[in-house]
């Protein structure tokens, strides 16, 4: 009887199964671990580059950064400066309003000065009338010297000529060389010869050739010019009076007032320190001058005056004045000095003097 087999689930053929099996399951690892450290590599680099690409934009981000940041910079200080400029601008505007404004108060100050000051002067031409055919004769009996003018029109009827002691003070700042400022600036650069030739300062030494010739032959007179300081006209003369009967005396006086050439700025404070500090005092002064001072004693600082500033510098100078002696003022009017008229014409007023401004013919 044939022996029956047993039947193993061990066997060999079970064992070839499991060991490919195996093997199968081995080999797909590493088929799928090799294509995913290939796929992981490939993916770093990619990282790498985006990262690369990154920080390349991050740095010239930066550099834009940096950039903007110092144009803000220049932008903030520009704006800083503009501040300051508008500030600066915001307070001359301001200043200027200010002005404007104490030039409008006076305005109607001015305009009630001016008009008193025309009621004067009707006043005196009335009183020439009267007066003027005893004044040519004394003057031509008794003049110290001869003065032709063209016409016979007498202007200065009204003004008191007379006195023992008769003191001329004649501005010979730069201003006299012209009535215009722009031709004040353009004359100021020409040569001496030039300046001395000046219209304006040819008629203020007619002016004085004037007054002297019209003095009394038994009074004294000194000639004193000014700008920033006063001057004897007459080397020598300091500290004395000069007879007007001396012919020669007048005559070199007069000549040495042709050479005298305007220059500089103009102080009457320092002029009127002559009127103070003269012995015997003068009883009658004469004052030959285009406008209000442009300084007190001493020379300010600032290069431009305004009027306010000149206006002042005025009413310092009368405190130098002493009392009880006339001042008559002949006005050469200068543009853009409006109050000097009103200014001079209070002064001849409280100083029982005489105002004139007379045209452009005389003397």
């Amino acid at each position: 009887m044939a022996r029956r087999r047993e039947f193993s689930v061990f066997s060999l053929s079970f064992l070839d199964i499991m060991s490919c099996g195996f093997g199968a399951v081995i080999l797909i690892y590493l088929v799928i671990n090799h294509s995913s450290a290939s796929n992981s590599q490939e993916a770093n680099r990619q990282l790498q580059n985006e990262v690369d690409l990154v920080e390349t934009l991050v740095e010239s981000e930066l550099k834009k950064l940096s950039l903007l940041a110092n144009t803000r910079k220049d932008k903030d200080e520009d704006q800083s400066n503009r501040e300051d400029v508008t500030q600066s601008l915001q307070q001359t505007i301001t200043d200027l309003e200010a002005e404007l404004a104490l030039l409008t108060r006076n305005e109607e100050t001015r305009k009630k000065n001016i008009e008193e000051l025309k009621t004067e002067l009707q006043e005196m031409e009335q009183e020439s009338q009267t007066l003027e055919q005893a004044s040519v004769a004394a003057a031509s009996s008794t003049a110290a010297q001869t003065f032709a003018g063209e016409g016979d029109r007498l202007y200065l009827t009204g003004m008191k000529v007379g006195g023992q002691h008769v003191l001329i003070l004649l501005d010979a700042s730069a201003s006299m060389l012209d009535r215009t400022l722009v031709n004040v600036l353009r004359r100021r650069n020409m040569s001496d010869q030039q300046k001395l030739q000046s219209a304006k300062w040819q008629r203020a030494i007619r002016t004085v050739r004037w007054i002297t010739a019209n003095l009394p032959r038994d009074a004294s007179f000194q000639l004193y010019t000014f700008a920033e300081t006063p001057s004897v006209t007459l080397a020598g003369s300091e500290a004395r009076w000069l007879d007007v009967a001396d012919k020669d005396e007048l005559d070199a006086t007069m000549q040495a007032l042709e050479a005298v050439i305007p220059q500089g700025g103009t102080s009457l404070a320092n002029a009127f320190l002559v009127v103070k500090e003269m012995e015997p005092k003068p009883d009658n002064v004469f004052l030959i001058i285009d406008g209000l001072p442009t300084q007190g004693e001493k020379k300010p600082s600032d290069t431009l005056v305004n009027s306010q500033q000149r206006e002042q510098f005025f009413q310092q100078s009368l405190e130098l004045l002493p009392d009880g002696i006339p001042v008559n003022t002949i006005l050469l009017p200068m543009e853009g000095d409006p109050v000097a008229s009103a200014s001079y014409w209070w002064l001849a007023k409280v100083t029982a003097g005489s105002f004139l401004a007379p045209p452009d013919d005389w003397p």
